[in-house]
């Protein structure tokens, strides 16, 4: 990868440790907003920042925590787990922000895995009474602190002199889960030259600057609000604001009353903005000039229907946990219906099953590579079992067009193969959710014993619709072959999906068997 970390990739912004962005920031505008937390309506600015990480690494220090130490920290969206974040990257130790949305046993599990030094948890957050393989201590506001609160024992006003330790590229940066449910999910490691490289990503794509006023809802437990919202902060010195969670009701308060530039979505988020239409025109929100969809797909009939009930500029963006950022539409280059052209240092493929590079226009897996891909995975005996170094196998299958936009057709294990013929179920998906009264579905393979698989759907209809099974696989015969027809169209309340956003097919397939074998 380079003596640097970087593999000879080219820095829009040169590399330089936290301590040394937040002295910068700190001595630049003291008084500028850095976080603002939402929910506990606090904010900090970059002067107040700088002191509170320098404060708060010099007592991690004092309780034995130095470069290369590992500390779990189990909380909430909450303005101190930055805080945290920070003061441990600025000594140069690692963070391993595990998902507290995660079932408890999982969640003793994967810290135990950590090898953690220390464990900080959220005073709010309920823990089983356990041994989590290291020292557990609680933690409750920063600005208001009980006697045996972590940061009561935080000496204030500190001098940033007395830390001499700062965090390099290579150095391992965090720990965090991937999206599994059905099993325990698994722990990813990152080094800060992967973060540097997939920040920069993002503000190329979004074209990001220190003015810019961001917003994020989701957990920084995932990799993607990692590296859409807190390294663009901490690379340009933006003002990051940040909530526990998505809210309808808040939603274009926060934009308005903060003038919020750039937002955040997912496709949940999307179909929910589209299924209660909240009146709200780009005229109304006029510093909100872009959001993103990503985590998971988004047909391009919901894009459009975004844009045109709303008004407002949406990007599509592609990556996965263990690789950032793989493909990202731009605010000066975007089409509709693609995840845009590779990430500026994503060392992207689309290759065959022999692993020959597909030319355009030809379905192929996308694999992936180079510096800013995960430096592997945490094992259960604390090693990590590299994942840089080999072109990695996403699981993906997409087609490139001549200009280089990357169409996602689908998943390889989600593939319906009927009579030989692979078919992609989001193919259908995008048919299924362009019918009015839709809104939300998803096809699925199914197992049958003349056609080896057939297509189902599963639809959740928009409240008071009288939509049918009968209309909808009519609506379908319009659009498709009769080979990728839905031969059965199952109604439900609500599709099955990951904390990321994603359906889980095979619980699809799963409540079929159960269908199948409650008639037999």
């Amino acid at each position: 990868m380079g003596a640097d970390g970087f593999g000879g990739h080219d820095l829009a912004i040169a590399y330089r440790p936290v301590g040394d962005l937040l002295a910068d920031y700190a001595a630049r505008h003291p008084r500028k907003a850095a976080i603002v937390d939402l929910d506990q309506d606090v904010t900090i600015d970059y002067g107040d920042l700088l002191a509170a990480v320098t404060d708060i690494a010099v007592h991690l220090k004092q309780r034995g925590i130095g470069h290369g130490s590992r500390v779990v920290v189990l909380a909430d969206e909450v303005l101190e787990k930055l805080l945290i974040w920070l003061a441990l990257w600025r000594i140069g130790a690692v963070v391993a922000p595990l998902n507290i949305e995660l079932n408890a046993r999982h969640i003793v599990d994967l810290t135990r895995m950590c090898r953690p030094a220390l464990v900080l948890a959220h005073d709010k957050l309920e823990l089983p009474d356990e041994d989590f393989g290291a020292p557990l201590v609680r933690f409750g506001r920063w600005d208001d602190v009980a006697g045996s609160d972590f940061f009561a024992g935080v000496t204030r006003n500190t001098s940033a002199a007395t830390l001499r330790e700062s965090n390099a590229p290579q150095d391992l940066s965090c720990l965090f889960c991937t999206s599994g449910t059905t099993g325990t999910p698994k722990i990813v490691a990152y080094d800060h030259a992967a973060y540097w490289l997939n920040g920069l990503d993002t503000i190329d794509m979004l074209e990001l600057t220190g003015q810019d006023r961001t917003l994020e809802y989701r957990s920084f437990g995932w990799n993607s609000a990692q590296i859409l919202s807190l390294m663009p902060m901490l690379q340009t010195g933006l003002t990051l604001h940040m909530a526990r969670r998505f809210s309808q009701s808040r939603f274009f308060d926060w934009i308005r009353n903060h003038q919020i530039s750039f937002a955040v979505g997912v496709p949940t988020v999307i179909n929910i903005l589209l299924t209660n239409e909240q009146g709200i025109r780009a005229q109304d929100v006029p510093s909100l000039t872009r959001m993103t969809c990503s985590t998971a797909p988004l047909s391009a009939e919901q894009w459009q229907r975004f844009e045109a009930m709303y008004g407002l500029n949406l990007l599509q963006l592609y990556g996965m946990s263990e690789a950032g950022w793989i493909c990202g539409n731009t605010m000066r280059d975007r089409r509709v219906g693609t995840v845009g052209r590779p990430a500026i240092h994503q060392e992207f493929r689309v290759v065959d099953a022999a692993g020959v590079q597909c030319p355009p226009g030809v379905e192929g897996e996308v694999t992936i590579g180079g510096p800013q891909v995960a430096v592997g995975y945490q094992e259960a005996d604390g090693t990590i079992s590299p994942i840089r170094g080999n072109r990695i196998k996403t699981g993906d299958l997409a087609v490139v067009d001549d200009e280089g936009f990357v169409r996602v057709t689908g998943r390889t294990k989600d593939l319906i193969i009927r009579v030989g013929v692979n078919i992609a179920p989001v193919e259908i998906d995008a048919v299924l959710l362009a019918i009015e009264g839709v809104q939300e579905a998803a096809a699925v393979g199914v197992p049958d014993p003349i056609y080896g698989e057939e297509v189902v759907a599963y639809v959740v209809a928009v409240q008071g619709n009288p939509l049918s099974a009968e209309m909808v696989m009519a609506a379908c015969r319009e659009q498709l072959p009769a080979a990728k027809v839905p031969k059965q169209v199952f109604f439900v309340d609500k599709l099955v999906r990951n904390d990321r956003g994603k359906v889980i097919r095979d619980e699809l397939r799963s409540d079929w068997l159960g269908r199948k074998a409650a008639s037999a």
